[in-house]
């Protein structure tokens, strides 16, 4: 299935509390749940004004919809192309 990153400008993201990113994952694995398997999350990265999340979809419409019904921000969606890390050097 094609992977996606997905870029969401929050402003204040990385001072949310454990609590507050423990509501988000929440609201987004009810969505997901709904949507399952076709949109599968991998993992996210807070920064200090913005979260970068990794799916699992069929399409970029996929993933815009889950961020529709879970009512969060998809300012840039891109799919993967390729994967490299440093075992790619050698």
């Amino acid at each position: 299935m094609p992977k996606f990153v997905i870029e969401r400008e929050i402003p204040g993201a990385g001072s949310l509390s454990p609590t507050d990113l423990r509501a988000i994952s929440q609201k987004s694995c009810g969505v997901l749940a709904d949507m399952a398997p076709a949109v599968q999350w991998v993992q996210s990265f807070v920064t200090d004004d913005k979260v970068y999340c990794v799916y699992l979809a069929p399409d970029e419409a996929a993933v815009r919809e889950h961020a529709r019904r879970g009512e969060f921000p998809a300012d840039r969606v891109s799919r993967v192309r390729a994967i490299i890390d440093p075992a790619t050097a050698e």
